[in-house]
Parts: C-alpha cells; sequence; structure tokens
C-alpha cells in the first residue's frame, strides 16, 4: 500500500504483514484495517479507535462473533 495525495495505492496479490496503522481518530480507517488484520502474516495493533464505538456501538463485540481474532489492549497513558 502506498500513500498519494488523494488517496491509497493498494496493491493486490502480495500477503498483509503485521504493523501499526495511526487511525487518526477516523473509524472507518479503524474498521477497515480490523478487517484487513484479519489475513494478515503477523498481529496488527491499530492506534486511536475510540471513536468507533461512537459511529458503530458493538463493533468489536460482533467482529469476535464472526471469528475476528481482535483484543483490546490497554494503552499508554499520554505524555507531556
Amino acid at each position: 500500500m502506498e500513500e498519494a495525495p488523494d488517496g491509497l495505492v493498494i496493491r493486490g496479490g502480495a500477503r498483509l504483514g503485521g504493523g501499526t496503522i495511526e487511525s487518526h481518530g477516523d473509524h472507518r480507517i479503524a474498521m477497515a484495517f480490523a478487517v484487513a488484520a484479519q489475513m494478515a502474516d503477523g498481529d496488527v495493533l491499530i492506534r486511536d479507535v475510540a471513536n468507533v464505538a461512537t459511529s458503530f456501538p458493538g463493533f468489536d463485540e460482533l467482529a469476535r462473533g464472526a471469528g475476528f481474532g481482535l483484543e483490546v489492549a490497554a494503552s499508554a497513558a499520554p505524555t507531556g
């Protein structure tokens, strides 16, 4: 995946690896990568996901019910 000025360029065919996603408070990014993470070869950490509960209450419960391997990690306290 490559960032472009107006979006993303996604090239298919390659397996997804693990990594960290910065959702920047965008529930669409958080949920899309939660879905994509199910096919990843490694763990995927998605940051700043509190907004998902506002836009789609129960997403985590529904996703777990569908077989997603979601877990909520404790976040670090803000610094500074």
